[in-house]
């Protein structure tokens, strides 16, 4: 456990390293978060829910982090809101770093001289919280990048793991009972559980998924203008907002290109579509004449394909499983408070940490997000 922690809040801010002191700071969205945030962030985690509640006589590293640093749990106090996280010019870069120092140390010496299965078992979600906050940093990272004018270079040779060579083959999964949810006795979150059994009827779901290329044969057809492939919302939302392509696709004349976090470079039509929201997800499933799989669906061919490079949009709604029971507290403030007005995908990207994603994970995005590294697989 301690060798995990350690290694955990070394590699988040190793992430930091190819950032200059003036990318650490801003926030050109309300749902963007600034790098420096979520580095303190992830410390307020392991401060206020563990070293605040079990080493003996600690003392908080300033009085008014945690109120610059809670993110929405409401029973741990008042906060700054999400929307003003890039207005905190202070603390600056260097005081937040010594904040990670002072609590990092803290918790290796509590971890050091206590075993308590509760201490370990919020230790363990702390590091996964931080993993969380990993991907979200590469995204914030590259939304940040990617509208910037000049489009900087993150790594030059960052791996978004766009390539899948596979031809399109189509699994057959036959009807009847399977078990979903998370079983045995590795890490989980609360809303995995608790295993059920579900009824799924025969369908088949895609081998690989959607690529550019296919992508932008559904866009040169006017689908991004047909009403009838979109939902109500999904219409109302690409009218309002202007959205005619991918977020990150950029066209220079004729020709289209992607930002990644290694640069603007040529649209590769082989490569994985990614950062595309449900709506567009599920416009371009009609368009093809199928649809979205299920995350029961997912979860149970999983085993035939290979999975990891994109989050994958599903057609159901984050609701609880039955008898889900929140954990008491401010930590029953994770998951269950968001279940509503959500769709979940499952699988995972090339921004998510390593031992963190699993195949009964449920993330989780509004239908209308796309910063994540989202992408497609149909079903039919």
């Amino acid at each position: 456990m301690i060798q995990e922690f350690i290694e955990t809040r070394a590699y988040s801010e190793q992430l930091c390293k190819p950032l200059q002191t003036e990318d650490f700071v801003i926030q050109p969205v309300e749902f963007v978060s600034p790098t420096k945030w979520h580095l303190a962030h992830t410390t307020w985690f392991f401060e206020v829910f563990i070293l605040t509640q079990f080493k003996t006589d600690y003392q908080l590293y300033n009085e008014d982090f945690p109120y610059f640093f809670n993110s929405y749990y409401e029973a741990k106090g008042e906060r700054v809101s999400r929307a003003h996280r890039g207005n905190l010019s202070r603390p600056t870069v260097d005081e937040v770093f010594n904040y990670r120092t002072y609590v990092t140390q803290a918790l290796k010496e509590l971890l050091t001289s206590s075993d308590k299965k509760e201490i370990l078992n919020l230790v363990e979600i702390g590091i996964h919280h931080e993993k969380q906050h990993q991907e979200l940093l590469l995204m914030d990272i590259k939304y940040c990048f990617g509208h910037h004018p000049l489009y900087p270079t993150y790594v030059s040779n960052f791996d978004e793991k766009s390539s899948e060579d596979a031809t399109q083959n189509w699994l057959s999964i036959q009807e009847g009972l399977y078990k979903i949810g998370h079983q045995g006795d590795g890490f989980c979150y609360d809303n995995e559980t608790q295993a059920h059994q579900v009824f799924l009827q025969d369908f088949e779901i895609s081998n690989r998924l959607v690529n550019n290329g296919e992508f932008l044969q559904f866009m040169e057809d006017g689908g991004y203008k047909d009403p009838l492939l979109w939902h109500a919302e999904a219409w109302d939302w690409i009218q309002s907002e202007n959205i005619e392509h991918p977020l990150y696709w950029r066209k220079n004349e004729d020709t289209w290109k992607e930002f990644k976090l290694n640069g603007l470079n040529p649209l590769d039509l082989k490569d994985s579509l990614s950062h595309v929201s449900y709506f567009e997800a599920a416009a371009f499933a009609q368009w093809k004449g199928c649809r979205l799989p299920t995350e029961f669906e997912w979860e149970v061919a999983q085993d035939l394909f290979s999975w990891g490079r994109r989050w994958e949009w599903t057609e159901s709604a984050y609701l609880p499983y039955p008898n889900y029971k929140k954990a008491p507290g401010a930590l029953g403030e994770y998951n269950g408070k968001f279940m509503v007005n959500q769709k979940v995908l499952r699988g995972g990207s090339a921004f998510t940490s390593k031992n963190h994603t699993r195949k009964t994970y449920r993330n989780f995005f509004h239908p209308d997000m796309r910063w994540q590294q989202s992408g497609v697989r149909l079903a039919k």
